[in-house]
């Protein structure tokens, strides 16, 4: 390896941290806009957003970084502003697909934290990313557990919270203090999507949406607690590793699953790999 590759990957994250410093006295506002409709059915995604916010200031004390999720409660409500940085979305496909219409032409980057549907990510819209898995990416995931273990059935899910590997612990843990409920996957879509905006800010040096849009798209390895790092496929869905319950609730396992496939890094055995 040219050892001048291997400096500039060693201290990209401390000239991003420097940077940052630099700015502390007059701080680095990221505002993020959360759209959602208030229906209880988004309860889980918007907590689990409001965990990625919370961590992002711990983190953003030292960094001279503010976090802040202003909430609408209608698509409508979103109106274009220079200030956002990014959009994340708890609410149906229509109200999903205004909002990023409002900001594509500025380049914020836009997360769905609440729709599975896998025609949403065959339209592939750039600068729209999806952090729950699709409803194939489950399918998948539990034909490779049935395909090992003698047609046993499982159910898929992106989160448990039962899973303590990867720092899993510590997350189901920091949720349930400051909600007072489990976390689940609703919730973890919602933490992953505040979570991978701070980690471009931090790694960025910017709250501008068009350069944190673009390390989203072409660096990101977001740590998911889920054991392998995480980036985005051309169609916008999220990779990431899944976790299979039985039919009492109880954890099984994870998924891309042993002996179903060659390679159990390869997470793009489950789901569509990308735009058609």
């Amino acid at each position: 390896m040219h050892p001048i590759k291997t400096l500039t990957r060693l201290s990209a994250p401390l000239i991003a941290l420097l940077a940052l410093n630099t700015q502390a006295a007059d701080g680095l506002k990221v505002h993020m806009l959360l759209v959602t409709p208030g229906d209880e059915a988004y309860a889980s995604h918007i907590s689990g957003a409001v965990l990625g916010q919370t961590e992002g200031n711990i983190q953003g004390r030292f960094l001279g970084i503010d976090y802040q999720l202003e909430e609408v409660s209608t698509a409508s409500g979103a109106i274009a502003r220079e200030d956002i940085s990014a959009v994340i979305v708890a609410a149906p496909f229509d109200q999903l697909l205004q909002v990023y219409q409002t900001y594509a032409k500025s380049g914020v980057p836009v997360f769905n934290i609440a729709l599975q549907s896998d025609g949403l990510r065959q339209i592939c819209r750039p600068g729209l990313y999806h952090t729950p898995p699709s409803d194939r990416m489950l399918a998948d995931a539990e034909e490779q557990w049935a395909t090992v273990n003698s047609g046993a059935q499982a159910t898929a899910l992106a989160w448990h919270p039962e899973f303590v590997k990867f720092a899993g612990r510590d997350l189901n843990k920091r949720y349930t203090e400051q909600f007072g409920v489990p976390m689940d996957s609703a919730a973890w879509a919602g933490w992953a999507a505040t979570r991978i905006v701070a980690e471009a800010v931090v790694r960025t040096s910017s709250n501008e949406g068009p350069v944190l849009d673009a390390y989203i798209r072409e660096d990101l390895g977001f740590d998911g607690q889920k054991g392998l790092a995480q980036t985005f496929r051309n169609n916008g869905q999220l990779r990431q590793p899944l976790l299979l319950q039985d039919s009492d609730g109880q954890l099984l396992g994870e998924a891309p699953v042993r002996g179903a496939v060659a390679d159990t890094n390869d997470l793009d055995s489950l789901g569509i790999p990308g735009c058609p």
